[in-house]
């Protein structure tokens, strides 16, 4: 992983630590830019195909990338929809690589071969490939051996559904036998879209035999199912809809903050408007399961932290190996 300027830590670790104060999380660290609602498939676990949004334009990305870069997010994620569909990425990704984030690229396009991969990949920190049978393109699994030689960290990612848990251990292999990385995902019940949401417990059971099979390969804490038995969704993880306003205090509840290529991110924050969702979110009751606000915590607590990127850092040792 490479290791941005120290200044640009500044906004994440002055965040941590009045998290840490207010024993709430008040600022984010990671957040999921949805720049473009445009897409090749029709999930049935996604409601994306019932959001047709005119995309932003490039000069009003770069708007939202800046709030970004000078608040306490530490990772961006590029997402959709497809981000390939948008014809100004390669510009994109040159812009973001000058903020004061990593960046994580979400795509699930079946051709993404026929795309100048060994150029985007050195402007993007982290390389999901969503592969599954919602996005009708396992054959995908035969391109891995190809993406791992790239100069990025490369995951699959895998959304589960109540159909689909005993298909698993198949992908994570691949994974495992390729070198790549795998992030389990549950698919999460969304307004328009089906209820594919997978039995929670046969799930664990089914990961926790995984994690022994094949190590250092899936990056799904356990620290989510753990916050998923405590009801414990956290609002230290964003999401930011095709039009650059933020969903707020999240996507499931879709109700929306402020459009963040005019308000300051951090600024808002501190709101009476930003605290009143928050306490939304702790007074929730769906427990809807979704991934990025049940298991962020797992990533920002230093206590599990390091377990929960170690597969990330034994995969890069091992590609430096192969060098």
């Amino acid at each position: 992983m490479r290791i941005l300027p120290l200044e640009s830590y500044r906004p994440t670790i002055k965040g941590m630590w009045t998290n840490k104060i207010k024993r709430k999380a008040i600022f984010p660290f990671y957040a999921s830019f949805k720049i473009t609602s445009r897409c090749h498939f029709a999930c049935p676990f996604c409601n994306m195909r019932n959001q047709k949004s005119e995309d932003l334009s490039t000069e009003d990305i770069k708007l939202v990338l800046d709030n970004l870069s000078r608040s306490s997010i530490v990772v961006t994620s590029f997402e959709g929809g497809e981000p390939f569909l948008r014809k100004d990425i390669f510009d994109l990704l040159m812009y973001a690589r000058t903020c004061n984030f990593y960046l994580l690229f979400t795509t699930s396009q079946k051709d993404i071969l026929d795309y100048p991969m060994d150029e985007y990949a050195q402007y993007i920190d982290f390389l999901h490939i969503s592969i599954d049978e919602g996005h009708n393109n396992l054959e995908m699994f035969d391109v891995l051996p190809d993406l791992v030689r790239l100069p990025t960290q490369v995951s699959v990612q895998i959304v589960v559904t109540k159909d689909s848990i005993d298909t698993l251990e198949r992908k994570v292999k691949r994974c495992y036998e390729t070198g790549a990385n795998a992030v389990i995902i549950p698919a999460a019940p969304m307004a328009g879209a089906e209820d594919c949401f997978p039995d929670i417990d046969d799930l664990k059971r089914v990961l926790k035999a995984l994690y022994k099979k094949y190590p250092n390969t899936i990056h799904t804490p356990n620290e989510y199912f753990k916050a998923y038995e405590k009801q414990h969704c956290s609002s230290a993880s964003i999401i930011i809809d095709p039009e650059g306003s933020m969903y707020y205090p999240c996507h499931i509840l879709e109700t929306t903050g402020p459009d963040l290529r005019t308000v300051d991110l951090n600024s808002w924050l501190v709101s009476d408007e930003a605290e009143a969702h928050r306490e939304t979110m702790k007074n929730c009751q769906l427990n809807c399961g979704w991934y990025q606000y049940y298991s962020i915590d797992a990533y920002t607590s230093p206590i599990t932290v390091l377990k929960s990127i170690k597969p990330l850092l034994v995969q890069k040792r091992r590609q430096s190996k192969k060098k």
